[in-house]
């Protein structure tokens, strides 16, 4: 007989509710006092930090500010998100008897490739790839980030259905640039630069089917694909009384602007750089979100005159290098060229890295 796990979907709420939920949730998990569970969920319009940011760092604060865009931060990694009511949230909510002994990082690629299963059932190419995202054809559709507490395990993902590209761009820290698929377009003004990229590298359900997906649809395939990986039944079920008084809790301090403000530092700590490496007659542009105080890329776009095939692979290769430190760039480009069948051109992988390295402020080796 299956073992039997919850199904819940807590519909539409604001963010501060939703991550509140997510304590709670995770917290009796840990505790044994709920059981192993899917849920679904929605967010009002906001912005989502990780666990980790500084909003100076990764946001256009004042951009928020006067849209009155409300920010909040998870209790999970990975990137900024922007949510809203057109998005879809899942999570699962798991204990480490029923994981075993593999790494967060095992048990996300499990979970990335069940759900990329769900999604292909609905007519498109969906794969999980490096630094838990869900691609088609090389563009995000779904981010996943996780968070542990003892015995319990949350692995979230915000499913783009219908992404708000010109929010996104407004209210996230990023480079202007104008690039579509690795290629500069001139004559694009900054937000439409900003746009423009970001479509080459996110896309939603809706953009890829044609049409506005079915939702019940989407979740149905969704808790189909993680029964059978985990071999268990989903129940549908509501939240009990522990997890409705964990969720009170966690609100009073979630609601508070010293969560927001948590995690501080200034905004010269991330800065956004970028050089340009020429070779061979062609142009590398590497444009780096870096951490100087930890050497770390948090995010890398490529640009230039160059042409990778398959064209997905430039998207490929920033995701791998996204959160690595600067030490292990080469080792890191290396191995992906190494694992991916990509043709360069005149290019070849240490260039990819004299580029990054000369955006990081750090010579070039002889």
């Amino acid at each position: 007989m299956l073992e039997n796990w919850r199904l819940l979907d807590t519909g539409l709420a604001s963010a501060a509710r939703n991550i509140a939920l997510n304590r709670a949730l995770l917290e009796a998990r840990h505790a044994d006092e709920s059981p192993s569970t899917l849920r679904f969920l929605r967010f009002a319009r906001s912005v989502l930090l990780a666990s980790r940011h500084s909003a100076d760092e990764e946001l256009n604060v004042a951009y928020c500010a006067a849209q009155k865009l409300p920010v909040q931060r998870r209790i999970t990694g990975g990137l900024a998100w922007l949510a809203d009511e057109r998005q879809l949230g899942w999570e699962l909510y798991l204990h480490r008897r029923e994981t075993g002994t593999v790494s967060m990082e095992t048990l996300a690629r499990r979970i990335g490739h069940a759900a990329a299963t769900a999604l292909s059932a609905l007519g498109i190419d969906a794969r999980y790839r490096a630094r838990n995202e869900i691609e088609v054809d090389g563009r995000v559709i779904c981010m996943l980030a996780s968070a542990a507490e003892g015995g319990g395990v949350l692995f979230q993902s915000l499913l783009l259905i219908d992404p708000d590209l010109e929010r996104t761009a407004c209210a996230l820290r990023l480079p202007s640039m104008s690039i579509i698929g690795g290629v500069d377009v001139p004559g694009r003004g900054e937000l439409d630069g900003r746009i423009a990229a970001l479509g080459s590298r996110m896309t939603g359900l809706k953009q890829v089917l044609g049409r506005s997906p079915e939702l019940n649809l989407v979740r149905r395939n969704l808790a189909e694909a993680f029964e059978s990986e985990f071999d268990v039944e989903f129940s549908e079920g509501d939240l009990n009384l522990s997890e409705h008084r964990r969720h009170q809790r966690a609100l009073t301090e979630i609601e508070n602007t010293g969560w927001v403000d948590f995690v501080t530092r200034p905004i010269t700590d991330t800065r956004i750089v970028e050089a340009v490496h020429k070779v061979r007659g062609v142009v590398v542009r590497a444009t780096l979100k870096y951490q100087a105080s930890s050497r770390t890329i948090k995010q890398v776009w490529f640009s230039g005159d160059f042409a990778l095939n398959p064209r997905r692979s430039v998207a490929d290769l920033e995701a791998v290098l996204r959160n690595v430190p600067l030490e292990r760039l080469e080792a890191q480009v290396r191995s992906f060229f190494a694992s991916h069948a990509v043709q360069c051109g005149a290019l070849m992988p240490g260039d990819f890295v004299a580029a990054v390295r000369l955006a990081a402020g750090q010579p070039l080796t002889a």
